[in-house]
């Protein structure tokens, strides 16, 4: 215990006697940081959370495997069309019109385009193979000519499918339909748009232009158009944010500091501390993403708390009569241990979701812990200097002091509120601790059946925005985003959304005979969540492949008859020479984005339902895979996303468990150091345990899931909780060492740090609360359990610590004064 007090004189004694070098050192420091903005890059969307998912592996080893080996890939972009009937002679025209233009253009890089317009138009005219003479097709042909071949050719399931689930056979007519126009573009890759970047986005906001002046009510969607509200909804995001964070908090920094100077010197000191957490990002090149968003608002709760805690601690001294420089030493010696404890816990909360399977969760974990880090010593080092310096200047200069008495200073309101818990600890101490523990077993039973949640749209902007969002002014007002709902307008109006799929990636010896007829059984009976049709899954294999290239050329369907014993139209003889004809013929391109030249590996790509779950999808394609009896794996985005989720939730726990055991050690170990006293590091983890309960059971009873950003609040949760509850019990050891009175202890433990505590609070629930009005769904989630978070830990930190330290006292069996105070 001597040595660490010799250490925290030392820092003190440097602090108060060279406040100017102490000063500028962090200046140049900050200068050097500040280097390290310019190297930030971004990231965006959800391919940052499935790269190293084995889901995601198994995927981009369908998309190696199976994909051309040239420099452009095939993209697509989905033209969503509604009128009173999408089946008339004017509405397909005006989509076959749409398509024409699209295709006429060189830069939109088209390669062909379908529609249930273009098969109307075939209907009618066979030889109508390019889109004019479609279009011509159609104009020459009556409107019941045009009704009988949309009859006639929606009588094909796979036609139909492009109609939405309104679609009525008999009198011809559905409320919407889709067009889909491929396109050659370098580079898609697997995660297209769910990234921040797409090499269609160029070409679907043109393609978007013109529909604007299309005749007809078409919408565009795409990867293209995803990719670029993923990166649009951060930037808006933070426009609105930032600006509203700043307001509140300035505003509530007025009312805590009451001193403009003192006000000054705090916001400069949450601007160092944020800008050396954002250099160190750019010095480790490490990307930001939307989880990074949140590492300001953390910043900003824990330092605005140390400012406060310094500044009022400072003047606790002050209004004593004491000089500037023994004030400042008092403050450094009391604070910089609390502070100590507090970075500590905190930086242990964080780096425990360093242990996650997740990559954006790790850096998340890591920035939050190294910028905790630094907020400790602009704090606790560079504040304490600033404001002796500053005070020192305005003595010489004779600059009047504006106010200058501490929060929740001796007899004031704010004291009588705080004094609850001290009360409660007089009275019933052991009683409430009960009933503490019963509201704990039973909120964090009931938030043990929280939802946990991993999706594209948890990146994505709402499909309605707030009325205020739109009235505000630029460059405020939020752009618009039409993904969202676009998204959900085809679960509800298609039996199954386009790219709504499951793939079975198979690896064996396709040579053997049977192969073909497994993979055609493995669609027979499919599960609920798949597309059947004559209770066969829909789906594309290379076995379709072999089917429809049948259809198109007798010689190959001589071969495959040849070699099919059951009639089924599936070969089970001599597949080497089904497989050599296929990839010389010209399908060749279509049967090798199903089958490898080596004949060991295919895929099988089975349509799921629109509206089915996730867990339900995932779960019937593992079962579907599992009829196989080759090496066979389900992937797709779906069981990508699934993975995920899983990985968050186990990610949540696993963090929890680590964060809890670290910070439970830590506070045994320092208190013992400290204090001579392990247990009150038991008793300092009281209020976090309650606060976790508490906290679970709220994100379960307000329909919050544990997703990929509030996943860490858990381990934030104890960070954040511990700065109050560590500033409450540090104080208290000071005062009941200091005057061995238990309740006067107590008293001056809720008015002097409850009131920074009670400031702190105020501000940054409100700073971070304000990330609700977040254009991005998972930002405005975190903002909302963040503050709950600080709230709960404020809370109980200033009602059940102190009965807790009465109990504590009484078991440890230390004397005490048996006067009780008198309460105002």
């Amino acid at each position: 215990m001597i040595e660490y007090e010799v250490y925290v004189d030392r820092l003190g004694e440097y602090i108060t006697e060279n406040p100017g070098r102490v000063v500028a050192l962090f200046f140049v420091l900050t200068l050097v940081f500040g280097a390290g903005l310019g190297n930030i890059s971004t990231d965006a969307g959800t391919s940052q959370f499935t790269n190293d998912s084995p889901a995601q592996e198994a995927l981009d080893d369908v998309n190696r495997e199976f994909s051309p080996a040239f420099e452009t890939s095939s993209g697509s972009t989905q033209l969503i069309q509604q009128s009173s009937n999408v089946l008339s002679k004017q509405s397909m025209l005006d989509m076959l019109r749409l398509q024409e233009r699209i295709m006429n253009r060189p830069d939109l890089r088209a390669t062909s385009s379908s529609s249930i317009a273009a098969t109307v138009a075939r209907t009618l005219d066979p030889s109508a193979t390019t889109l004019d003479q479609q279009i011509d097709a159609l104009e020459s042909a009556s409107p019941s000519e045009v009704r009988a071949a949309a009859k006639q050719a929606t009588a094909n399931p796979n036609v139909a499918s492009l109609l939405s689930n309104d679609f009525n056979r008999e009198s011809v007519r559905a409320s919407s339909t889709i067009g889909v126009v491929s396109h050659e573009v370098p580079g898609i890759s697997s995660s297209a748009g769910t990234s921040g970047t797409s090499p269609m986005t160029d070409i679907q906001l043109e393609i978007q232009t013109m529909t604007s002046v299309a005749d007809s009510d078409i919408r565009v969607f795409g990867s293209g158009i995803i990719s670029s509200e993923l990166g649009n909804v951060i930037a808006d995001s933070l426009l609105l944010v930032v600006p509203a964070a700043v307001l509140l908090i300035f505003g509530f920094l007025v009312v805590a500091y009451r001193d403009p100077i003192d006000l000054i010197l705090g916001v400069v000191s949450l601007v160092l501390a944020v800008v050396w957490t954002f250099g160190f990002m750019g010095l480790a090149d490490i990307p930001f993403s939307q989880m990074l968003i949140a590492v300001p608002p953390l910043l900003l709760a824990v330092g605005i708390d140390f400012g406060l805690h310094a500044v009022n601690r400072y003047r606790e001294e002050r209004v004593k009569g004491t000089e500037p420089v023994l004030s400042m030493r008092t403050t450094v010696k009391q604070l910089s241990v609390a502070f100590f404890i507090v970075t500590g816990t905190t930086v242990l909360g964080f780096l425990a979701n360093v242990t996650s399977d997740l990559a954006p969760i790790r850096d998340f974990g890591l920035v939050a812990a190294v910028g905790i880090l630094f907020t400790f010593l602009v704090f606790g080092v560079f504040l304490p200097a600033a404001k002796l310096y500053v005070d020192q200047l305005r003595e010489k200069y004779d600059v009047p002091a504006f106010a200058s008495s501490p929060l929740g200073s001796e007899g004031g309101y704010l004291a009588r509120v705080l004094s609850v818990g001290v009360v409660i600890g007089r009275r019933a101490p052991r009683a409430f601790l009960v009933v503490v523990l019963l509201t704990t077993v039973v909120a964090g039973a009931y938030g043990t059946g929280v939802d946990t949640s991993f999706s594209q749209e948890d990146f994505l902007p709402p499909e309605e925005q707030a009325g205020y969002l739109q009235q505000l002014p630029e460059p405020f007002k939020p752009g618009v985003y039409t993904v969202t709902k676009d998204l959900n307008y085809l679960e509800d109006n298609f039996e199954s959304t386009q790219g709504d799929s499951v793939t079975i990636y198979v690896e064996g010896q396709l040579r053997q005979d049977s192969s073909l007829e497994m993979i055609h059984r493995a669609g027979e009976d499919p599960p609920e969540s798949f597309v059947a049709e004559d209770r066969r899954a829909q789906s594309t294999s290379i076995v379709t492949v072999i089917q429809s290239y049948a259809a198109q050329d007798p010689e190959f369907a001589a071969l495959v008859d040849r070699n099919d014993a059951n009639g089924n139209g599936v070969p089970d003889d001599n597949l080497d020479t089904i497989y050599d004809e296929l990839l010389s013929s010209p399908v060749s391109g279509q049967a090798s984005s199903y089958i490898t030249d080596d004949y060991r590996k295919t895929r099988i790509v089975y349509t799921v339902e629109g509206d089915a779950e996730q867990d339900a999808i995932v779960a019937d394609g593992r079962d579907v895979a599992e009829r196989l009896r080759m090496d066979s794996t389900a992937t797709g985005n779906t069981v990508v996303f699934d993975a995920v989720s899983d990985t968050i939730f186990t990610s949540a726990i696993q963090s929890l468990t680590v964060a809890l055991v670290a910070t439970a050690i830590f506070l045994v170990f320092i208190y013992q150091l400290l204090e001579g006293q392990w247990t009150l590091g038991v008793v300092n983890l009281i209020p976090i345990v309650v606060t976790l309960a508490l906290l679970a059971g709220s994100m379960r009873f307000f329909g919050i899931p544990l997703n990929a950003l509030t996943a860490t609040i858990l381990a934030i949760a104890i960070g954040l909780g511990i700065d109050y509850s560590a500033h409450v019990v540090h104080r208290f050891a000071d005062e009941y060492n200091e005057s061995g009175d238990l309740y006067e202890a107590l008293r001056l433990t809720v008015s002097g740090t409850g009131g920074a505590l009670t400031g702190s609070m105020l501000t940054t629930t409100t700073g971070l609360g304000v990330l609700a009005i977040a254009i991005t769904p998972v930002l405005g989630q975190f903002g909302i359990v963040t503050a709950l978070s600080i709230f709960y830990s404020y809370l109980t930190a200033l009602v059940v610590t102190p009965p807790a330290l009465v109990v504590w006292e009484r078991l440890t069996q230390r004397e005490t004064t048996t006067s009780a105070p008198t309460f105002p």
